[in-house]
């Protein structure tokens, strides 16, 4: 099997992250990659845990060096995926799962097109100004920054390889499961496949020839 890279994107409020963790506490061949960002901590985060937090001199450094995979600008911050990342989790053989924005997806799918980029939508657009809204972390311009945004990242559905309605959580996590599942064993995404039907295609030529088939 190859390792690939699994990207979960939503409207802000999702809850695309939280499918991300769920995934992650029951599937022991997926690795979280921990995005970087220049946006201040808030309560109960670590860094290295929830993001890697950088500062803008720092990110802009590393942005010039190549280190990103993706990145992209949102509500003023600096988001990106370090390749470091990537290449930890790959190199464990297991698949990476990050969750990005828009941006930052579109980025992927021209730089790693073998990715597998899902959207997360809501139930309702209520619901969806709900979760927004429920927050209570930024004041109402910023709020009224990530509705616009959200509207916005709607239309890019299309983009996407799956989409899924994120409703009933424990639902929405079975469904990515089922889509990582179908991926896991597409013909391309298998680097052992060839050899191992050419080994059963001679010993299925062999076998004919013992009992006096002919072949091909």
């Amino acid at each position: 099997m190859t390792p690939f890279l699994l990207v979960l994107s939503a409207p802000s409020g999702g809850g695309k992250t939280t499918i991300a963790k769920k995934l992650l506490q029951g599937r022991g061949d997926l690795g979280y990659s921990v995005s970087a960002t220049t946006r201040p901590v808030r309560p109960g985060e670590l860094d290295g845990r929830d993001y890697h937090f950088l500062s803008r001199a720092e990110f802009e450094r590393r942005q010039k060096q190549g280190d990103f995979i993706e990145s992209a600008t949102y509500a003023g911050e600096l988001y990106g995926t370090l390749r470091s990342e990537i290449d930890r989790i790959f190199a464990e053989g297991r698949h990476a799962v990050l969750d990005v924005e828009i941006d930052g997806a579109r980025q992927i799918r021209r730089t790693m097109p073998n990715a597998l980029l899902v959207f997360v939508l809501p139930p309702s657009a209520e619901e969806l100004m709900n979760r927004l809204a429920g927050r209570n972390t930024e004041d109402p311009e910023v709020l009224k920054q990530r509705v616009v945004r959200a509207a916005e990242e709607l239309a890019a559905v299309r983009e996407y390889d799956y989409v899924i309605v994120n409703e009933d959580l424990t639902h929405a996590v079975s469904q990515v499961a089922a889509i990582l599942e179908a991926e896991s064993h597409r013909v391309d995404r298998q680097n052992e496949l060839s050899g191992s039907v050419e080994e059963l295609r001679r010993d299925v030529i062999a076998a004919a020839k013992k009992i006096g088939m002919k072949t091909t």
